[in-house]
């Protein structure tokens, strides 16, 4: 069962806050590896998008449990920890959901492509939430 977010942070998961996550995935070896990611949060799932092939997204697939911070930009001190374990990924969609990332990060209509890598979407259920303020 998903954990709920308080509604005191629920602002921070909006798309009109542009807060970055810090996504902690672990390492073969063990090790900790943290990366800041777009993110936006759909059916009480976070959403996050990222290239096959990545550091991440081989951590995300071998070892689904994860941990995620996300920064107030507006006051640092004041952020939610989600514990959580990922539930579903997806390539289809994936591309159209980075572009909708651009255009809440960026103001972009389109992610600015370099060359197109295929794209996986990765679904995190919160299964334990921290909240500071």
């Amino acid at each position: 069962m998903a954990a709920e977010f308080p509604e005191s942070v629920k602002d921070l998961l909006s798309d009109e806050k542009r807060a970055f996550a810090f996504l902690a995935t672990i390492m073969p070896d063990g090790s900790p590896q943290v990366t800041p990611v777009w993110f936006d949060v759909e059916d009480g799932l976070i959403r996050i998008n990222t290239a096959r092939g990545r550091v991440k997204e081989r951590n995300l697939r071998a070892r689904p449990k994860v941990a995620l911070a996300i920064v107030d930009p507006d006051d640092p001190y004041r952020y939610v920890q989600i514990r959580g374990t990922v539930v579903e990924e997806r390539e289809e969609g994936a591309r159209e959901h980075i572009n909708r990332l651009a255009r809440k990060y960026r103001g972009e209509p389109e992610f600015p492509w370099t060359e197109p890598p295929k794209r996986v979407m990765f679904m995190i259920r919160p299964d334990k939430v921290f909240t500071n303020r």
